[in-house]
């Protein structure tokens, strides 16, 4: 299943089923086709790094941010060069600390093109993104170490862009990992027709409400059981 998730307001605003990780390519222009963008940034994994995908997000009038992978490996190698010769357009560290570690970040933009040749086969292809992290576990003092690229249409300073990024991620934690969590999806054992697809949707919409449900400060999960006992909660989480 291919999610846009709305990083700012914490909800899921559409999907596509895909039957397999290679039906991402084309779930994900089907799934931007389904939605208003405009003026919005459009962030995806590598899998959605397409020319097709970039153009497609530039025509909405949406800017998009794409992970850099080996399914671009020309692209990719040239990218990883140009950071050793090219004099950085903006520069941004950060540290954060919590569950346990601390990460070290590292983001560096440059928005000279003269030594990537691909660049020019990228709709309105503005800045370069590489993220240079270190982690360092607390207890164990275990590190590693990851570099990560991406490519925009945006014009952003590197400050702006690494928190872009990060918010990218936030589908993990704040998705993903509740729906599996809160919800057993993964546990699911619905596979009858379009049942599996229709929970899901089901989920993510009940995911929505409960998201948007503010007049009581509780945890996802404790509103989720608050629902399930008391009729008038419940309505004020479905809007009835």
């Amino acid at each position: 299943m291919v999610s846009a998730w709305a990083s700012e307001n914490e909800i899921v605003l559409g999907q596509v089923k895909t039957d397999n990780k290679s039906n991402e390519i084309t779930a994900i222009p089907s799934l931007l086709n389904l939605l208003s963008v405009k003026d919005s940034v459009v962030s995806i994994d590598a899998m959605g790094c397409q020319k097709n995908i970039a153009k497609l997000i530039r025509k909405k009038k949406a800017d998009y941010i794409l992970a850099l992978k080996g399914n671009q490996s020309a692209l990719k190698e040239q990218v990883a060069g140009a950071f050793n010769h090219i004099v950085p357009h903006s520069e941004s560290k950060s540290i954060d600390k919590g569950h346990g570690r601390i990460e070290e970040r590292k983001c560096t933009v440059i928005t000279d093109f003269g030594l990537i040749e691909e660049a020019d086969k990228w709709k309105d292809l503005n800045s370069i993104i590489k993220i240079a992290s270190k982690r360092t576990e607390v207890l164990t003092g275990k590190e590693s170490q990851e570099i990560r690229y991406y490519i925009s249409s945006c014009l952003f300073d590197a400050e702006r862009f690494n928190q872009y990024i990060r918010n990218h991620w936030g589908i993990e934690n704040k998705l993903h990992w509740i729906l599996d969590v809160n919800f057993s999806e993964d546990k699911s054992r619905i596979r009858k027709g379009y049942a599996d697809q229709n929970f899901s949707v089901i989920r993510r919409i009940a995911l929505n409400m409960i998201r948007l449900e503010d007049s009581i400060k509780k945890s996802k999960k404790a509103k989720m059981k608050i629902s399930a006992i008391d009729n008038h909660y419940r309505e004020t989480v479905l809007k009835i």
